[in-house]
């Protein structure tokens, strides 16, 4: 055996090397270049015992073995390799292996040498793993901050799902970040997608009713999936595109909003049971997160709606009491100024133009007033839905639902700007059969089908009301 004290300051020296970064993977690049120029092997290698907990399969040096001229005898040089096992914290973390020594065969000292650096790089490593940890779990933590923050600043609900689901990925180093939704047929639904090239056809992919995955979703317990694409748990056509991959429930106080999920590429880094946990972590997160901005936008929509309640109440109570007042008065002082005098016809019609203006003033103002007290609801978007929700708001003044009948095909050939004047025109009618004494019904009409007088196609609108002998307000405009 040779004296291995001549060759201690180069294993001192391999020794610093392994030590010098505590980046995981260049730490285990230092150590297989230690153990090679030590033992002054063509090619060394670190094959790890579980690649999928740290995400990484093995390191190799960058020059492999070189084939033999001829063929070798089982005691040739070239034949022989020198393995030696890595411990971390009492685990084997993977082998250590050598081949090809220039200068013969592997020598005692050469396992020696060997054995001292995997000691020290079971150390490095072991150190490169607990500083990955916690620069991974900052990470993730300020990720998770930053979506807090962004859905609480009043994003909508479409833009927050992105936001999740954006960031999420950000920090899985995915393919894609989506978010899944219930169907009402008990399947789930691709309803938000972020990815690093054209999501394409991915969002409005639907995991059908049955899929094995599906029970644990909708339970809120998370999938983790070692291969999209080759899993039988896996039915959507947009499967073969990914590999890895974590489905992640987005739950909070019970109540499940839906699924993250975080595909890798084919073929990429499997997640590690870190990643795994720290994303999980994050979905939950998130999800208190998103039901905290939706409380807080109902929350503000409320305050927006009793604002509004309250200037109708002031509008009523104040300014429409003050103006009907006021144009009493006028109309008492038109009476009694009535005369054969051309001053006092003047002044006669003077007065009877300001009631005119009064009374058109007080019937803007109450069509204001009905239209602040709508119901708090998101606007439709159909022709209809604005009709019938125009018909509920009425309901809550008089008392009672109006009936609402139309004709024709109003969705496909009524559209703005003539729509939006016909709501105003309902608005008006409506606001003024709520203040008629008497009234126990209104019918509202639509009809796209009754031509103009000149014969020009037209919609025309009809208000009915029972107060009194009876009212019908009639609009009508070219389509």
């Amino acid at each position: 055996m040779h004296d291995p004290v001549p060759r201690l300051p180069s294993l001192l020296e391999a020794v610093l090397s392994v030590g010098t970064d505590l980046e995981l993977r260049a730490t285990l690049q230092h150590i297989v270049d230690a153990a090679a120029e030590l033992t002054e092997a063509r090619y060394a290698a670190l094959d790890m015992t579980d690649p999928g907990r740290d995400g990484l399969r093995g390191i190799r040096t960058a020059q492999r073995p070189e084939p033999p001229e001829r063929p070798e005898s089982p005691e040739s040089p070239e034949s022989l390799e020198l393995i030696v096992p890595i411990h971390v914290d009492d685990e084997v973390f993977g082998d250590l292996r050598l081949a090809g020594k220039r200068a013969g065969p592997f020598t005692d000292e050469d396992e020696q040498l060997v054995r001292v650096l995997a000691t020290q790089a079971g150390i490095a490593i072991g150190n490169a793993r607990l500083y990955e940890t916690a620069r991974q779990r900052e990470r993730w933590i300020e990720g998770a901050a930053a979506v807090t923050t962004a859905l609480l600043s009043g994003e909508s609900a479409a833009d927050a799902l992105m936001t999740v689901a954006e960031r999420a990925r950000r920090l899985a180093e995915a393919s894609a970040g989506v978010i899944l939704q219930p169907t009402e047929d008990g399947g789930m639904e691709i309803v938000t997608a972020s990815t690093l090239d054209d999501p394409g056809d991915i969002v409005g992919t639907v995991i059908e009713p049955g899929s094995p995955v599906l029970e644990q979703l909708l339970g809120g317990e998370p999938v983790f999936i070692d291969d999209s694409a080759t899993d039988p748990r896996m039915t959507t056509h947009v499967r073969h595109r990914f590999g890895p991959n974590m489905m992640l429930p987005l739950q909070a106080g019970g109540r499940l909003l839906g699924t993250l999920a975080l595909p890798r590429r084919r073929g990429g880094r499997p997640y590690t049971a870190v990643e795994r946990l720290l994303a999980t972590q994050f979905a939950s997160q998130a999800a208190l997160a998103l039901v905290h901005a939706e409380a807080q936008h109902s929350r503000e929509r409320l305050a927006v709606y009793e604002d509004r309640d309250r200037i109708a109440r002031d509008l009523h109570d104040l300014v429409v009491q003050r103006l009907f007042a006021t144009g009493m008065m006028l109309e008492s002082t038109q009476r009694r100024s009535a005369g054969t005098g051309d001053a006092d016809k003047d002044v006669h019609a003077m007065l009877g133009h300001a009631v005119d203006e009064l009374q058109s003033t007080i019937q803007e103002v109450r069509t204001a007033i009905f239209a602040l007290q709508q119901p708090p609801a998101d606007a439709p978007t159909t022709f209809r839905g604005k009709v019938l929700r125009e018909a509920a708001g009425a309901a809550a003044v008089l008392g009672f639902q109006p009936s609402t009948r139309f004709t024709g095909p109003v969705e496909n050939r009524l559209a703005e700007p003539v729509a939006g004047r016909l709501l105003t025109a309902l608005r008006r009618a409506l606001a003024a059969a709520s203040r008629r004494a008497g009234v126990s019904r209104v019918e509202i009409t639509v009809d796209v089908t009754a031509p103009l007088p000149d014969g020009r196609p037209g919609v025309r609108l009809m208000v009915f009301d029972d107060g009194g002998a009876g009212t019908t307000v009639t609009w009508q405009s070219p389509l």
